[in-house]
């Protein structure tokens, strides 16, 4: 009888040691996936963050590019008008010559 009980109650301790370590098992894995999933959201922030600054730095960088080429755009403008001037001037001089005679 004794012997049996020994060994009821041996079983009840490994079953109970079993539970536990199950237990125990399914803690570690649940945080195991808290921790990954706090990762995962970290790197998304981040790589999120890392876009945005990229796409800032291409638009400042664009505006930029765009202002150039408009100031060089005016540039030429002003240098086709000195041009044309400087032509309208001469033809204007030789027309009133020819009137005048």
């Amino acid at each position: 009888m004794e012997l049996i009980k020994k060994i009821k109650d041996a079983e009840a301790q490994a079953n109970e040691m079993i539970s536990q370590a199950k237990a125990e098992s399914q803690k570690k894995v649940e945080e195991s996936k808290s921790v990954r999933r706090e990762r995962i959201e970290q790197s998304e922030r981040e790589r999120t963050k890392a876009i945005d600054a990229a796409e800032k730095q291409a638009e400042s960088q664009a505006n930029q590019e765009v202002q150039q080429l408009k100031d060089q755009a005016n540039q030429k403008k002003q240098q086709l008008r000195d041009a044309t001037n400087v032509k309208i001037d001469s033809a204007v001089q030789k027309v009133m010559d020819y009137l005048r005679g």
